[in-house]
């Protein structure tokens, strides 16, 4: 996929640009590029140089906000929504200054001043049809499985969410990545979305080569201020160690996901590890296949030493598996349930299964190596199948493989714990890689997001990990902490669990 680079055109009439808040850091910043050249330097020489950065994940849907993209676009601070997360996971401002709860289906949000990059004014209407847009996309965007939402234009300043069943976190959801506002022109015929020139964010995406590199140029009329970077330069390294050794050897300033076994090799003061809500479990295939036996799938489980993965494959960057969440997420242990209804394992005598993975983080074919020999011990027959994500997304979502390792952010969607429980684990979910469909799951999970005290809140939804984890679907592994390059003359980077922001206005060299 390629834009073409634009040349900055003409600017319609824009609203005032509103200082930033002083309570409020920008949430969303970054950069897409090529390489970058002499034209690039020459844009930067003004006001500040262009930041280079290494991604590990290249495009795997045409930047759509809709799926795995939507991380992309907000990591780079292309895209924002409505509101978005604090580092408690609390919703906070964005687009809208404000929210009130109207009744238990209905919530008024007041927008601030601001404009969208293709020049135009970011209004209700739009913020509403935004929405629609999000709501018909097919898969829906799993910040939205399980919920039915309406958005309607409330006066000059004002956007009214209607959902079909009482959703007390709204506020959160609407902070998903999947959900960022967009210009009317980005949606185009059959569901088609382009972020080119469309979103709100501090960084605007200007052009894209393929799946090796993307260029983005500051938004000078963003409402949170200007970027102290004029641009960001932006390449896709697929492989943990290139982008280890694109920091190491200053052709990047900025680089993700640094794999453990090459965070020695950089300089102290050029590494920064970050508790995360991420986890890495085995997934296992419920719908077909080998493990559509649940014997099958508890003598999978017996056969995991999670404590091998933690102290060997991670180098004690991660911690042993407990459940769908871990550590990060702090409320979590001292509310755990330990599951039920689990079956006996069976033998597997030589059964046959595909084991797959992806290589984007490098401690992932690793992992799955290792779960390729505990599996085998226990009398398994695996055969190992290893590819860059954006080649494996859609096989994997069609059930084509027995077993799967991934890593996932359990708050990344909504910052809402259910949400990832809904997408990930019940019959209708969006991501369910598990293709579990399980009747006492759904309820577990449906009770929990009735639920509005944030306290019993929580207590539901770790009744309804226990009920995923009590079907043997899902092996949580390890809870990662990652690592990030971030070369010596740069400030600002935005860490966060959620791993949903990089780069911001305040982030430069």
């Amino acid at each position: 996929m390629r834009f073409p680079r634009r040349s900055r055109r003409p600017r319609g009439p824009r609203p005032p640009r509103l200082l930033a808040a002083a309570l409020l850091t920008p949430l969303l910043a970054g950069c897409f590029a090529s390489s970058g050249g002499d034209g690039a330097a020459a844009s930067g020489a003004e006001d500040g140089s262009r930041l280079r950065v290494a991604l590990a994940f290249p495009p795997a849907e045409n930047l759509s906000p809709y799926g795995a993209d939507a991380t992309i676009l907000s990591r780079l601070g292309v895209t924002e929504g409505l509101t978005g997360l604090d580092a408690n996971g609390a919703a906070v401002p964005a687009l809208a200054t404000s929210w009130r709860r109207e009744d238990d289906r209905t919530w008024l949000f007041t927008l601030r001043e601001a404009a969208f990059q293709d020049g135009t004014v970011v209004t209700p209407a739009a913020v509403a049809a935004s929405l629609a847009h999000a709501t018909e996309a097919e898969p829906a965007p799993a910040a939205l499985s399980g919920v039915t939402l309406t958005a309607k234009a409330e006066g000059s300043t004002g956007v009214r969410v209607t959902t079909a069943a009482p959703d007390p976190v709204l506020p959160l959801r609407l902070s998903s990545p999947a959900l960022a506002v967009l210009a009317p022109k980005a949606y185009g015929e059959k569901g088609a979305v382009d972020p080119v020139g469309t979103a709100t964010g501090p960084f605007e995406l200007t052009e894209v080569t393929g799946a090796t590199a993307a260029d983005l140029d500051r938004f000078d009329e963003y409402w949170g201020g200007r970027a102290q970077a004029s641009g960001l330069q932006v390449r896709f390294i697929a492989d943990g160690t290139a982008r280890a050794n694109a920091l190491r050897t200053g052709q990047v300033d900025l680089a993700e996901a640094i794999p453990v076994a090459q965070a020695p090799t950089l300089d102290a003061d050029t590494r920064r590890e970050t508790a995360t809500t991420r986890t890495t479990s085995l997934l296992l295939n419920a719908k077909s296949g080998v493990f559509r036996d649940p014997t099958m799938r508890a003598a999978a489980r017996a056969a995991v030493d999670t404590s091998a993965l933690a102290k060997g494959v991670y180098e004690g960057h991660a911690d042993a598996g407990a459940g769908i969440y871990g550590p990060a997420v702090t409320w979590a242990e001292g509310k755990r349930v330990q599951p039920a209804g689990r079956v006996p394992a069976g033998r597997p005598g030589g059964a046959s299964l595909t084991l797959a993975t992806y290589d984007n983080r490098p401690e992932l074919p690793e992992t799955a190596q290792v779960l390729k020999q505990q599996l085998e011990n226990a009398g398994f027959k695996v055969r190992l199948e290893v590819r860059e994500y954006s080649r494996l997304e859609s096989d994997a979502l069609a059930g084509r493989f027995d077993a799967f390792v991934g890593a996932r952010n359990s708050l990344l969607d909504t910052g809402d714990p259910v949400s990832l429980l809904a997408a990930d684990f019940t019959c209708d979910g969006g991501y369910n890689l598990a293709l579990l469909c399980d009747k006492g799951v759904d309820r577990a999970v449906a009770k929990a997001q009735t639920v509005a005290d944030t306290d019993q809140r929580q207590d539901a939804v770790m009744a309804a990990e226990a009920a995923i984890l009590g079907t043997d679907a899902v092996i949580p592994l390890v809870h990662q902490r990652v690592v990030t390059g971030v070369g010596a003359e740069v400030g600002g980077v935005l860490l966060d669990p959620y791993e949903r922001t990089l780069v911001g206005t305040g982030t430069r060299r």
